[in-house]
């Protein structure tokens, strides 16, 4: 072997490479110990804690006292084990109650929170919940109800002489409404809602069909509930200058409320991969602290003298962190608009300290202070698209600094390549993370981005801020009218290209491990110091080809025990074009398919001679009963060791042999199903349920019981 290649195999030289840039490590490692403690199949037990943080301290320790070689591997070691601590320290600390049973009745709240489903319906959080005989320390500490039937503004603005009243945030309320614990995942191994409601502290889902009513006024007293009632009167001014849908845009990026939003933009906004323009995050932040930044420091130069004796570079970025916390607090603070501000305050304390602030080591130090704060982003799709995109942008541009590329660009030209340049850059990275959370890639996403992005920073986000600052002195106008026309820009440019041939595509969801393949070999890709870095492309390939392979289950059966879902040579077939509509769009969009659920329920693939929706596979029968007369079928059909599907009443039902009998009662302890063909069963087929794949976890753990009456308690 010769010398050059055994220098990458002597830990010293290795060390020696990688000074002054390992602190981006620290980041990666801590990530993964949040990733780990997420992906066990058991909550630790506090033995098993108390033994982490000990282990925890003996590696600081042997970081802090051992030399130079070894004092990485015992620091990295440490951040692993710390992620690990942090996550589980954060479930902890969100225990709430969560309900146990089907609710009806009466329910009376504060509105904290209001949005749009994927269905396009109206739905609001509310907090300080009171339910029907129920006591305090058993009622869920926030619940979620969407408007439908008579509540529901959009589809009965007037009747009868009753206007819907459109919830706001502060409104105290009483409605009559269903609530269900929080629904476990559609499939095995899917989207886990249980786990976002526990951090949420979310205990309870629901529906009313009822009028909603408000029972005394908001409540004014309260920092958060003073700031709440700014933010509605921040978009009621909006509403007011800007109609239709540009005014439900502006108002969503400005104070986060996409409750006037319709389905048809939304839809348009994803398929054109403008929807990130919707949420408040490192793009708005950005924009606005940027444009504040720079006008502060034209303003501040301008006054005589001020340029020549005071830091106008530091005030400037003083005070766009300033403007930034301003709209942190305005636009509710979410998850991806304080990762936002940690990010661009990161950018201008480097400022401040006179340091670079376009750095790896600072995007490093955003991710480890938002991972401390809310571990469980790290699972979602914001911070792993934030992270990525800015990762890519920051080591890309900062490598194109070193070189003639810029240089060689002619200055008039050089802004439209950063844009085109970073549009290309920011999609390609974020491309794997949106198509896996997502299951689509906007094929023209970039032509969009490039159209639409220059005239949400030059336009859109400075006639806002220009608006707000007019307002007072009666000249608002001027901004809004600004900014609505560069908005409507942005709406046609997502209707066009969302409407072009081939627009979307859609792909299936991968296995649990591709996209940490992929993430893993591109931070290894952009963050190793020498050419060992090259391993990082292998290692993505691996896994897209991974994800190529992809076994979707050839049936999966609901957790109601009323849909169940075939794979024919079609696509996946479904038993009934209504109803269960989330597992069926999930299930559906899980496959990469892009049809609804009426078209799939039309698709061959079941055979319903017998009465019921009935599938063989590999000899072994699955058979859904449902309609008039399905109880009955059950005994004549139970043969043959076959497996029957009945999501209707249980009670009463005759207990039968010879087959298994999935019913809603059994299905709430297995959850969703899914049957895979696997060649080494005995039978040919592989089952698996969502109960064993999710393990027991903290928001798997039923904290209420049984509904039992508390007799005069919170009536």
């Amino acid at each position: 072997m010769s010398k050059h290649v055994w220098q990458y195999f002597d830990l010293n030289a290795v060390l020696a490479r990688q000074r002054g840039g390992l602190f981006p490590w620290c980041a990666v490692l801590f990530g993964v110990g949040v990733g780990i403690y997420f992906m066990l199949s058991r909550e630790p037990s506090t033995w098993a804690l108390t033994g982490l943080t000990l282990g925890f301290l003996l590696l600081l320790t042997g970081a802090w006292r051992s030399s130079e070689h070894l004092s990485p591997f015992f620091g990295g070691a440490a951040w692993v084990i710390a992620g690990v601590l942090v996550a589980a320290l954060h479930a902890h600390a969100a225990r709430a109650p969560v309900l146990g049973f089907r609710y009806y009745g009466p329910v009376e709240g504060t509105v904290i929170a209001v949005d749009r489903s994927h269905g396009g319906k109206i739905r609001m959080m509310m907090d300080q919940v009171v339910l029907r005989n129920m006591s305090p320390d058993r009622t869920p500490e926030r619940v979620r109800i969407s408007l439908h039937g008579d509540s529901d503004p959009d589809a009965r603005p007037a009747y009868d002489g009753f206007v819907p009243l459109i919830p706001e945030i502060g409104q105290n309320l009483v409605l009559t409404a269903h609530l269900s614990p929080p629904p476990g995942p559609a499939e095995p191994g899917g989207f886990d809602f249980r786990r976002y409601a526990w951090f949420q502290k979310l205990g309870a889902i629901g529906y009313t069909r009822t009028p909603v009513l408000q029972i005394r006024p908001p409540e004014t007293t309260g920092f958060w509930l003073r700031v709440n009632r700014l933010r509605g009167g921040m978009s009621a001014l909006i509403r007011r200058n800007i109609k239709g849908e540009a005014g439900a845009f502006a108002v969503a990026i400005s104070t986060g409320d996409r409750s006037a939003m319709s389905q048809v933009t939304t839809t348009a906004l994803r398929g054109s991969n403008l929807s990130h323009l919707l949420a408040i995050s490192g793009l708005h932040m950005g924009l606005l602290t940027g444009v504040v930044f720079t006008g502060l420091r034209w303003f501040l130069v301008l006054i005589p003298g001020v340029g020549l004796h005071w830091p106008v570079r530091k005030l400037a970025a003083a005070g766009a962190m300033m403007t930034g916390a301003v709209y942190l607090t305005l636009s509710g603070g979410n998850v991806a608009t304080v990762r936002a501000f940690i990010m661009v305050s990161v950018l201008f304390i480097a400022v401040l300290l006179g340091r670079r602030a376009l750095t790896v080591n600072a995007v490093a130090l955003a991710a480890i202070v938002v991972l401390l704060i809310s571990p469980e982003a790290l699972v979602g799709p914001g911070f792993q698209m934030s992270f990525a995109a800015t990762t890519a942008l920051v080591v890309v541009f900062g490598n194109l600094k070193g070189t003639t590329v810029l240089s060689r660009i002619p200055p008039v030209l050089r802004g439209a390549f950063a844009v085109v340049a970073s549009s290309f850059i920011a999609g390609a990275a974020t491309a794997p993370v949106a198509a896996a959370h997502f299951n689509q890639i906007a094929q023209y996403g970039l032509l969009a981005n490039v159209l639409s992005v220059p005239v949400m920073g030059a336009v859109v986000v400075p006639a806002g801020v220009v608006a707000l600052l007019l307002e007072p002195f009666g000249l608002g106008w001027i901004g809004f009218w600004v900014m609505e026309w560069g908005i409507r820009w942005i709406l046609g440019v997502a209707d066009f290209v969302s409407q072009l041939e081939g627009a979307v595509w859609k792909v299936p969801t991968p296995q649990w491990f591709v996209l940490p393949l992929i993430a893993g070999g591109g931070l290894w890709l952009v963050l190793w110091r020498g050419k060992p870095n090259r391993v990082g492309i292998p290692i993505m390939l691996s896994g897209v080809f991974l994800w190529v392979q992809v076994e979707r289950p050839v049936l999966l059966i609901a957790e109601s025990g009323k849909l169940i879902g075939v794979m024919s040579e079609q696509g996946r077939a479904l038993s009934k074009p209504r109803g269960d509509g989330f597992a069926a769009r999930n299930w559906l969009e899980n496959d990469g398919d892009a049809v609804s659920q009426a078209d799939a329920a039309a698709r061959p693939g079941f055979d319903r001679s017998e009465g019921g929706h009935a599938v063989m596979l590999v000899g072994t029968q699955f058979v859904l009963l449902a309609g008039r007369g399905a109880r009955d079928r059950i005994a004549p059909m139970c043969r043959d060791d076959n497996w029957l599907i009945y999501g209707g009443k249980i009670q009463g039902l005759p207990a039968v042999e010879g087959c298994n009998l999935l019913t809603e009662r059994s299905l709430r302890k297995t959850g969703s199903i899914a049957v895979f063909y696997d060649r080494n069963s005995p039978k040919g087929i592989r089952i698996v349920t969502s109960s064993a794949l999710a393990g027991d976890r903290l928001w798997l753990r039923r904290r209420q019981m049984p509904h039992q009456p508390v007799s005069g308690a919170n009536q």
